[in-house]
């Protein structure tokens, strides 16, 4: 049976594999096959092998049974010769039948077929030919050019060990600049691995992915599946403005004017699947408010999650992507704990620098010095002389009473540049809590599978709550390198 989206799609694939900057490989640019039809006497005696014998009966007319006019062409010439874009190759049905159960059905099964030429205008007759050479002597030629159309021949034919070679070729090639061309095929296909290693490729370096020309290309399912991903390494707004993209490229695909109305059209489902509450309400207003893809209504609603407390309800996922890549690490500022820290809506802050790239996704905050209790908290990043936020939760913990520090989480991990100057920020609600003391300016991650991640901590200036480089909150920062 045919895979689905049949020889159109494989071969459109198998150009954009091509186009995508796979090498070819020595195969690839192999002399066309020439079927062989003047007999060669003895033969045989020049073959040491079974694989010789039957490598050397490839395309070629000697005690050939069967003919294949293959590929879809034009009007048959005089004489009943192929059309244009149309090649009869030879070929043995015993070969054939043992190699596939499909062309065992075909010349042998209750159903087999009498004809001594058959057509295939499905089929091209590049990867026919493909699909025969292994048949005969278990050769693969593959190339950037043909395999796609060679991968939909092995499935149509139910050759597994070819639909491997196909599949590992792809493997070996996948990028994030052809991750979702190739992700497209492997669900037009049905190859789950290949499928995987492809959405594998699109968490890692999502980014490069949804930037590559192929982006646009996919189909509104294969958007569904990547969008509903919670290990995308991306910021919501920019993958937000990837889907809007996409929205414009499916508006002239379906013939559409490209407007806001005929955007949120195409998308359908796959709208409800962008996670707009992580975003921050300076993301929101930039991009998504004015794209008028979001009604009057969600606006102001997401508008009022962003700013308000008890947070209305949004139908958009405010689950956070955990685009998490590396081991999770901690620092700690402080040598000692002290009680009381009172809070009266003024924020916490410290300054930072750090050495190199990092991901910082949360802080450890000290908690209640009067038992178990619930902290309301909004956690900031800012940067210092941009003046700019680069993340932020409203959230809440709940701490026991202990001088323990406690975990609170930004929505998605949070770029840091070395050298650049940052502020952590930490608005809490609730009782006088523990605080840190004999803080350090300077604090040293050491791990094994890791270059040294230094920190520099700067007391921020104006109303900080009282915290500062010595005393305070905002003990732990917490990242990934």
């Amino acid at each position: 049976m045919a895979a689905a989206g049949g020889p159109e799609a494989a071969a459109a694939a198998s150009e954009g594999v091509a186009g995508a900057g796979l090498a070819a490989s020595p195969a690839a640019a192999a002399a066309p096959v020439v079927v062989q039809r003047e007999p060669v006497y003895n033969w045989q005696a020049t073959k040491r092998s079974l694989r010789e014998r039957f490598a050397f009966l490839f395309a070629n007319e000697l005690l050939s049974d069967v003919r294949f006019v293959v590929g879809k062409g034009g009007p048959r010439t005089g004489g009943g010769a192929p059309g244009p874009g149309q090649q009869r190759i030879p070929a043995h049905r015993f070969v054939l039948a043992a190699g596939s159960a499909v062309f065992d059905a075909m010349f042998n099964g209750g159903m087999a077929t009498t004809s001594a030429e058959i057509e295939l205008p499905d089929v091209e007759p590049a990867a026919f030919l493909a699909l025969l050479r292994f048949l005969y002597s278990d050769e693969v030629q593959i190339g950037p050019e043909t395999v796609m159309t060679t991968l939909y021949t092995a499935k149509k034919y139910a050759v597994p060990a070819l639909e491997a070679h196909c599949v590992e070729f792809l493997t070996k090639h996948l990028r994030a600049d052809n991750a979702f061309m190739l992700l497209t095929q492997a669900r037009l296909f049905d190859e789950p691995q290949l499928a995987s290693l492809c959405l594998d490729t699109i968490d890692k370096s999502t980014m490069d992915a949804i930037s590559a020309e192929g982006f646009t290309d996919i189909d509104i399912d294969t958007l569904c599946a990547v969008l509903e991903r919670d290990t995308l390494s991306i910021r919501e707004s920019r993958l937000f403005g990837a889907v809007v993209r996409w929205a414009e490229a499916e508006c002239q695909r379906q013939q559409l004017p490209v407007t806001s109305v005929n955007k949120q059209k195409v998308l359908g489902k796959a709208l409800s699947l962008i996670r707009f509450p992580l975003m921050t309400i300076e993301e929101f207003a930039a991009g998504p408010a004015q794209s008028g893809i979001l009604s009057d209504r969600e606006v102001v609603n997401l508008f009022l999650h962003f700013t308000v407390n008890p947070k209305p309800r949004v139908d958009y996922i405010d689950r956070p992507r955990c685009c998490l890549r590396g081991k999770e690490c901690s620092i700690n500022r402080f040598q000692q704990v002290e009680s009381r820290w009172g809070y009266s809506g003024t924020s916490d802050r410290i300054r930072f620098t750090v050495n190199r790239r990092i991901s910082i996704v949360g802080f450890g905050l000290y908690g209640s010095i009067h038992g178990p209790t619930d902290y309301q908290v909004n956690i900031q990043i800012i940067e210092y002389e941009k003046n700019q936020t680069l993340g932020q939760n409203d959230t809440g913990f709940s701490c026991d009473g202990t001088a323990s520090t406690f975990r609170v989480m930004f929505k998605e991990p949070i770029e840091i540049l070395p050298t650049v100057c940052y502020t952590a920020c930490a608005t809490l609600k609730g009782p006088d809590s523990h605080y840190g003391t004999k803080g350090l300016k300077k604090v040293i991650h050491e791990s094994p599978a890791s270059s040294k991640t230094c920190f520099f901590f700067f007391s921020s200036p104006g109303n900080n709550n009282g915290t500062s480089i010595e005393d305070g909150q905002i003990p732990e920062i917490i990242f990934y390198t």
